[in-house]
């Protein structure tokens, strides 16, 4: 049999193809053992992921009598978005009845300058760590560690005194300010790897044609940067949305964020305990997050893989 890695000639006929017997790699078998455990897992775990979400979406679409009925897989059998509209709008806490809309906006609030101010200091913190080595640098960066992994419940009483003192507890802007405090270490971390795996050569030609420390990060790190300014965005618009403790703790009732809100729904003591007005509540709560990660999660995948190249 001929060597299946030597070309057939140019001119060669079917009869001499033929004679030389098959060519190429071996097929692989596609219900192999190897696939069937691979994809079988795969989908058990999506499975398990996807069935709560199933549940929570066609809880939310059906009415109280049906729900009643106990069935809590089987389609709604007249769909109805007014426990949506409830949910958004009219649900009740304690004595307000506004839903979790007034939460959205305080959320909003929180999240938007939270993301810009967090990220704006720690690109520029990881930048200047990578490229600019200034006294203590290592010291910073060790410090800037440290702080990434002390636990959140450990600084809840000193930044309330804090707060307090300075006249910002209980506002959104103290909020703001913790929000971008506890972001910047984690964030320093990925935008100092990033910066450290790119191109030596285009920090030095900078330099050489007298770029200066603004000039460089402005006019060519930054604009190369935009996978892992896209990690930052999915990191902290999902960690600030989803944050519970710190909305509870730092913020009023008129203030709390969407998250407060939804717990204040959910475990709401007035009434009929409404399955599906909970249901839609939690959805439209995690909406934001979701709708962030699936328009940006091809740029995330390559901006986290980046930024840990390089520790």
């Amino acid at each position: 049999m001929a060597d299946p890695a030597v070309p057939l000639p140019a001119g060669a006929g079917a009869a001499e193809r033929e004679a030389l017997g098959p060519r190429g790699p071996k097929p692989r078998h596609v219900f192999s053992r190897r696939n069937i455990f691979l994809y079988g897992t795969l989908f058990v775990v999506a499975v398990y992921y996807l069935l709560p979400l199933y549940v929570m979406v066609v809880t939310s679409l059906k009415g109280m009598p049906e729900i009643r009925l106990g069935n809590i897989f089987s389609p709604p059998l007249e769909i109805t978005f007014e426990p949506w509209v409830k949910a958004w709008a009219t649900a009740c806490t304690g004595l307000n009845c506004d839903g979790l809309s007034r939460g959205f906006w305080n959320s909003v609030r929180i999240t938007v300058p939270s993301v810009l101010l967090s990220i704006a200091i720690a690109s520029v913190n990881g930048y200047a760590l990578a490229n600019w080595r200034f006294k203590g640098a290592d010291t910073f960066f060790v410090i800037l560690i440290v702080g990434a992994f002390i636990p959140y419940q450990v600084m809840i009483y000193p930044i309330v005194i804090i707060l307090r003192e300075i006249g910002l507890y209980g506002s959104l802007s103290g909020l703001v300010i913790v929000h971008s405090i506890f972001g910047m270490p984690i964030l320093t971390l990925l935008f100092r790897n990033y910066f450290a795996s790119m191109p030596e050569e285009l920090f030095r030609a900078a330099r050489v044609d007298g770029a200066g420390f603004w000039g460089i990060f402005l006019r060519i790190m930054a604009p190369m940067s935009l996978p892992i300014f896209v990690v930052a965005i999915i990191l902290q618009v999902t960690g600030i949305w989803n944050d519970f403790l710190f909305g509870v703790v730092y913020t009023r009732p008129d203030t709390y964020p969407m998250t407060v809100q939804l717990n204040n729904i959910v475990n709401s003591v007035q009434g009929v305990k409404e399955y599906n007005v909970n249901m839609a509540a939690t959805i439209l709560t995690g909406l934001v997050p979701l709708i962030v990660y699936f328009i940006s999660g091809k740029l995330f995948v390559r901006g986290i893989a980046a930024g840990a190249v390089k520790g």
